[in-house]
C-alpha cells in the first residue's frame, strides 16, 4: 500500500490520475449535457427530469459527494502538477523545444491552470445559482415538484447570467480540448499518428460539447424563453 501512494503521489502517477478523472468528469459532461437538453422536449420533460434526481434521496447525495470528490480530486491534482512544473522551471522559456519532435505547448495547454481555476469558480456558482436557487414548484401528472424550469428560463433570459455562462463554457473548450487530449496521451496514447489523431478528436469533441452547453442559454436569450424548440 505504502509503495502505491508513493506510485500515485509521483508526477507521472498524478499526471495518470488526472487522465483518469478526467475521462471520468467528460463522461459526467455527456450525461448532464443529455439532461439538459430536455428543456427542448415537452413542456414539463425537464422538470421531470430533475425530479427523478432528486427522488433517488440519499443515492443522489452519495452520487453528488463523488462528483465533488472527482472536481475536487481533479482540480487538487492539476494545481499540483503545475507547482511542480513551476518549480522545476520558475522563469519559464520565451520558446518551448521538445527533444521528440515539435512541442504540444499551446494557448490551451498553457492557460490550463487558469481556465480550470476558473472552471472552479464557475462550478461553485453555477450550484449555488440552480440547486440553492428560488425554488418554484409545479405539479405534474399530480405530483408537485420543483419547477426548474422555470428558474431556468429566467435566469436565461438575463443577459448578465447568459453571457457569463457563455463565457465561461468558450472558456472551458480550451481546458476540455487539451485535457481531454493529454488525459488519452497520459495513459499510452502519445506515440506518433496516434498522438496527432487523439489531439484533433479531443479538439472536435471539446467544440461540439460546449457548443451544445451554449446553445441553451444563447438560444433562450435571443427568443426571450418564447422560442418555438421550447413547449409551453
Amino acid at each position: 500500500m505504502p509503495s502505491l501512494i508513493k506510485a500515485l503521489n509521483s508526477q507521472v502517477g498524478r499526471k495518470i490520475m488526472t487522465g483518469i478523472t478526467g475521462i471520468g468528469l467528460m463522461l459526467f459532461l455527456i450525461g448532464h449535457l443529455a439532461g439538459n437538453f430536455s428543456i427542448f422536449g415537452e413542456a414539463e420533460a425537464f422538470n421531470k427530469y430533475t425530479h427523478t434526481l432528486e427522488s433517488l434521496g440519499p443515492l443522489l447525495y452519495l452520487i453528488e459527494a463523488g462528483l465533488a470528490f472527482f472536481f475536487l480530486y481533479h482540480a487538487i491534482l492539476g494545481i499540483s502538477i503545475w507547482r511542480q512544473r513551476k518549480k522545476a522551471r520558475p522563469e519559464g522559456y520565451d520558446t518551448y523545444r521538445t527533444k521528440g519532435g515539435p512541442s504540444h505547448q499551446t494557448l490551451a495547454s498553457k492557460s490550463m491552470i487558469y481556465t480550470g481555476i476558473i472552471i472552479l469558480v464557475f462550478l461553485v456558482l453555477h450550484i449555488w445559482h440552480f440547486k440553492f436557487g428560488p425554488s418554484y414548484t409545479t405539479m405534474v401528472d399530480g405530483t408537485e415538484m420543483r419547477d426548474l424550469r422555470r428558474l431556468v428560463i429566467e435566469e436565461f433570459t438575463n443577459p448578465l447570467v447568459a453571457f457569463g455562462y457563455i463565457g465561461v463554457l468558450a472558456l472551458a473548450i480550451l481546458h476540455l480540448a487539451h485535457g481531454a487530449w493529454s488525459a488519452f496521451t497520459s495513459l499510452g496514447m502519445k506515440h506518433g499518428e496516434t498522438s496527432k489523431k487523439v489531439q484533433f478528436g479531443a479538439y472536435i469533441f471539446a467544440i461540439v460539447l460546449m457548443l451544445g452547453f451554449i446553445f441553451i442559454p444563447l438560444y433562450i436569450f435571443l427568443t426571450g424563453g418564447e422560442g418555438s424548440l421550447i413547449a409551453y
